[in-house]
């Protein structure tokens, strides 16, 4: 008799579980943004959380919690309950990089998380000021050789993926450039237009303003195929550094052991979001472009990438608290 209630509560029990993921999602979703309001990320996430809830009639809003070059918001995700009702939009900087820079971090991007998919990529781009004496990526690069240390570069912080696309065009190049770091890239685009510093490494948004204007220089953009966003600025690889491939990506995570039919809802939804003409324009404005992908295969990307800039974090010796 006891065996026969056991048995019929294991059975109950298994079929509530199964009715609460068939029924997914019955309360509001809310996604993590780790940055200030503003920003690409923040952007991406408002973007998304707004078409989600166009074509699903979900619930779902954004919620900025910036901090610690976005390791803050990835954390608290982390720690969240893994029902899919609080999800994260990574970036490859909190994901692959942190872990190599931070000498503590308050989460696992391999064993803290189940990605739901890839939202988009775009290349960052390498920029002059107008009055800046290097005109050219070419010219950069030859000042470097004659007078190494010599030559200053700007980018948005310290550890940023920014950051390190130009230690790997050093190591590619076999130059030394200085860092002049910033907190964001308005105030290193400021300094740009200023005259402070020559060049800087940052985002296609945040330097389509000044480029457009005539204010500043593209001299290359780092993916590997030239960037619908700036057609005419070549790549850094065809610049005579082929296989010069800096991405950045974002995407949507929920805390590890969330359900993989809720992961498969979301990412199912997410995919068809992007696939839509708005998303995808939504996206261009921002130089990105729509990357669907399957909740594995945004799992290896976050493992290559780790992969990739780990030599390039440690021969750039690059640490942070």
């Amino acid at each position: 008799m006891l065996r026969n209630l056991l048995l019929s509560a294991c059975v109950l029990g298994v079929a509530a579980g199964a009715h609460a993921q068939e029924s997914y999602p019955n309360q509001p979703i809310r996604i993590i943004v780790p940055f200030t309001p503003g920003g690409g990320t923040d952007f991406l996430s408002r973007t998304v959380s707004a078409k989600l809830g166009e074509t699903t009639k979900w619930n779902v809003v954004a919620e900025n919690r910036p901090g610690a070059g976005g390791t803050i918001g990835i954390g608290a995700a982390a720690r969240a309950k893994p029902d899919g009702y609080e999800i994260v939009m990574g970036q490859v900087d909190n994901l692959a990089v942190a872990p190599s820079i931070y000498s503590k971090l308050s989460y696992d991007p391999i064993k803290d998380f189940a990605p739901i998919g890839i939202v988009g990529e775009a290349p960052l781009v390498i920029v002059a000021g107008k009055s800046s004496p290097y005109q050219t990526l070419q010219a950069l690069i030859e000042a470097a050789r004659k007078a190494p240390g010599a030559v200053n570069y700007g980018s948005p912080g310290a550890g940023t993926i920014t950051h390190l696309a130009a230690e790997l065009l050093q190591q590619r190049a076999d130059v030394k450039l200085v860092h002049v770091p910033y907190k964001g890239s308005g105030p290193a685009m400021a300094d740009l237009l200023g005259g402070q510093v020559p060049v800087i490494f940052t985002s296609i948004p945040s330097a389509a303003p000044q480029l457009k204007a005539g204010s500043a220089v593209a001299l290359a953009v780092t993916s590997p195929q030239r960037s619908p966003a700036l057609p005419d600025v070549p790549t850094v690889a065809e610049l005579g550094y082929p296989g010069f491939d800096v991405r950045v990506w974002y995407g949507l995570l929920a805390p590890a052991k969330t359900p993989k039919p809720v992961i498969q809802t979301l990412n199912t939804e997410l995919n068809k979001v992007l696939a839509l003409p708005a998303m995808q324009e939504a996206l261009a404005a921002q130089g990105a472009q729509a990357m669907p992908t399957t909740p594995e295969q945004f799992a290896e990307t976050i493992k290559q990438d780790y992969q990739k800039w780990k030599p390039v974090i440690e021969g750039a010796k690059v640490k942070l608290d």
